[in-house]
């Protein structure tokens, strides 16, 4: 099996939980494309045998989640896990809707972001929430990241409690945008809940749950599947024999990652450049 499957991860489960699972069904080489924290739900991109040589094609993707914001109170980590370190009064008027998506669409575009110090950002060789148990104190690097939508689902009066959908870039922290919009309502906030919907083109309606891995119910994407978007390129059996071998070939297409077929079979990728093709993933 050579290819990625799409799993819905639950809560309180580990990314490398997902890995084991799957690597202990299939006997293959497992890893993923890039992690969901353990209180995070929704779509897990795993790279399943030869497909682990495509993570560096999709660890960059966009994501779009659902999140819940909850209003009132702060914690250390940023999210339900925490310890509450902060509250304050509430003080929004619910039924001005409009009012509130202006505060949610200010946030829409290209801006910097401080990462939460309960993270996994590295600074002078340790991670941020290294420091952060330790009590001690360190300089957090702003990132560059970008919102393209947000737009609220539902508001919880009682619950004091917002619902939102947003797309970003990646390196985008959920649980620092829920305090900075809580900040921006005049007061305090946490991430209370998180799902992950979409990891570039990969979506939820395609993911598959712990329960099907466990039955050994798979459905997975294959190499050819994820790139069918990708031109292809057709070699004779001359050429994909000193393809194979790692000779860089010289082809009149632009710069770019290719479908490599002989003979109307799929073969793996290929990467121009310059003009040479060069082999990339061989199945």
């Amino acid at each position: 099996m050579d290819g990625i499957i799409i799993v819905n991860k639950p809560k309180a489960c580990t990314s490398h939980d997902v890995v084991y699972k799957i690597r202990k069904i299939t006997g293959e080489k497992v890893g993923h494309a890039g992690t969901l924290d353990p209180l995070a739900t929704g779509v897990l991109p795993i790279l399943v045998g030869k497909g682990t040589q495509c993570s560096k094609y999709l660890i960059n993707h966009d994501k779009t989640y659902v999140v819940t914001l909850q209003l009132g109170k702060k914690t250390d980590t940023g999210d339900e896990e925490g310890n509450v370190i902060q509250e304050e009064k509430v003080d929004i008027s619910w039924k001005d809707k409009q009012a509130l998506e202006k505060v949610f669409q200010s946030f829409v575009g290209k801006q910097k972001q401080m990462p939460p110090i309960y993270s996994a950002i590295k600074v002078k060789g340790k991670k941020l929430y290294e420091y952060a148990r330790k009590g001690e104190q360190v300089e957090i690097p702003v990132r560059q990241i970008e919102i393209y939508q947000i737009k609220i689902i539902q508001i919880e009066e009682l619950k004091k409690q917002i619902i939102f959908q947003v797309s970003c870039s990646k390196g985008t922290y959920i649980r620092s945008l829920c305090e900075d919009i809580a900040k921006k309502l005049g007061t305090v906030g946490y991430m209370q809940e998180l799902q992950r919907i979409q990891v570039g083109d990969f979506k939820i309606e395609q993911a598959i749950t712990l329960e099907q891995l466990e039955k050994d119910d798979i459905e997975y994407l294959s190499v050819e599947k994820l790139f069918e978007n990708k031109e292809i390129v057709s070699l004779d059996k001359r050429k994909l024999h000193l393809f194979l071998n790692g000779v860089k070939l010289e082809i009149g297409k632009p710069d770019g990652v290719y479908r490599i077929y002989c003979e109307q079979k799929f073969i793996g990728l290929g990467v121009i450049s310059q003009g040479l093709l060069k082999r990339e993933i061989v199945l």
